[in-house]
């Protein structure tokens, strides 16, 4: 059987793909690859579950029209199928005259975005969240939570449901690109695709070189290590609460989040992992750092923010650092409120140069397409990003199509 497309990636993305292709071409043949054995177990099902509004994000990117857009269709989605979700609102804290400051820029960038907030001063902070300290903040309504893990899991039943196919424990191990199929060898067997869409996520650019393109970038993983708040902390805020972010760091800071589940978790930060899934501090590939660090863009990255690197680095050994960061704005925390909780992998991509590619990033040829760098918000983003490259496919199928067209009537 030659599926019409093959979607590899049982992340959100992959599934959210997967789920509008099917709707764009219904009663053609869609099946989803994963290598492991259920949906979501990498950077979907790490991650902190917000729905993010889209504040930080620069005008007129795919980042911030993917995330405005995700926004709204992530909380439909959730009311459709009937998914728990808590628009909490997000809480901005600036604790000194610097981060006030930083805040009016980050107000700018709200109106120009088109994101709704209200700016709040000591008081008003203190009367919305009692056991946060602060000079002032910005309070983001739109802002939420939910278990991206669960919209993955429903959006692969939906899938099934219309007729798709969804394999895990299935890895991909090579790809042979013709010029009417695609034909994907996995640990189970072969499988051919007229069609194939790529969300590998941590491996996006090992997948490029499958499809036999060079990559200009590498996937760099960043752990992002978490704490878990003792239970009776459980109420400690009412919303989300995040530092102001300092511009020339690449993310976003230590921030306290309410979980779906009614937990709050602190963190994360981001330390270099020595292992593409490197979730525990000491996981180690010598494959994965054999690749990161005979990179050219790894040593640049790690020069240009050598300081910092070190500063996460102590704070993911030391305890004690990285609760100085939370008591910033809620000093009322102590050492023994941090309970362990599991770390997150973000896949970033890296340029030759040592730049962070900030934006979404796609690779295609004529009949697949690589989803290569997917930031957060990515999760938020899922469905317009899917929307976006069921859009980017539909070229592939266009112009595939038409050269048909052409060879039968020659």
């Amino acid at each position: 059987m030659i599926y019409d497309f093959v979607v590899i990636g049982g992340g959100i993305i992959g599934m959210s793909t997967a789920m509008q292709l099917q709707q764009a071409y219904p009663g053609r043949s869609v099946l989803v690859l994963e290598k492991e054995s259920g949906p979501a177990r990498h950077q979907t099902g790490h991650n902190s579950g917000v729905i993010h509004a889209g504040v930080y994000y620069k005008p007129g990117s795919l980042k911030a029209r993917f995330c405005k857009e995700g926004n709204i269709a992530t909380r439909q989605f959730c009311e459709q199928h009937d998914i728990k979700y808590d628009q909490c609102g997000k809480l901005l804290v600036a604790t000194n005259a610097v981060e006030l400051e930083r805040m009016q820029a980050l107000v700018g960038r709200c109106a120009e975005n088109g994101i709704e907030i209200e700016v709040l001063d000591a008081e008003q902070l203190k009367a919305r969240e009692p056991n946060i300290s602060g000079v002032g903040a910005i309070f983001v309504p739109s802002t939420g939570i939910v278990s991206y893990t669960e919209i993955s899991a429903r959006m692969g039943e939906l899938v099934q449901a219309n007729g798709g196919e969804v394999r895990f424990n299935t890895e991909v191990q090579k790809l042979e690109e013709f010029a009417d199929r695609v034909t994907v060898f996995t640990n189970e067997g072969r499988v051919q695709g007229r069609y194939l869409v790529a969300c590998a996520g941590l491996h996006a650019d090992r997948i490029v070189r499958m499809m036999g393109l060079e990559p200009d970038f590498k996937i760099i993983p960043f752990r992002g290590e978490y704490f878990l708040l003792d239970a009776q902390h459980n109420q400690i805020v009412n919303h989300l609460i995040y530092p102001i972010p300092d511009p020339e760091l690449p993310f976003l800071g230590v921030h306290l989040t309410r979980m779906i589940d009614g937990t709050v978790t602190v963190g994360p930060n981001a330390v270099i992992a020595f292992a593409r899934e490197g979730y525990g501090k000491f996981d180690i590939s010598l494959k994965d750092c054999f690749e990161m660090f005979s990179y050219p863009g790894m040593l640049k990255v790690l020069m240009r923010n050598f300081k910092i690197s070190l500063v996460e680095l102590k704070n993911s050994l030391c305890k004690r650092g990285y609760l100085k960061l939370v008591q910033k704005y809620c000093p009322s925390l102590t050492l023994d409120d941090l309970k362990p909780y599991p770390a997150g992998i973000r896949a970033q991509a890296v340029a030759k140069d040592g730049s962070l590619v900030d934006d979404f990033l796609f690779f295609n040829t004529q009949r697949a397409l690589a989803v290569c760098n997917a930031p957060s918000p990515a999760a938020t983003s899922a469905i317009p990003i899917g929307g976006y490259i069921v859009e980017q496919v539909k070229g592939l199928v266009e112009s595939a199509e038409a050269d048909d067209a052409a060879q039968v009537v020659a």
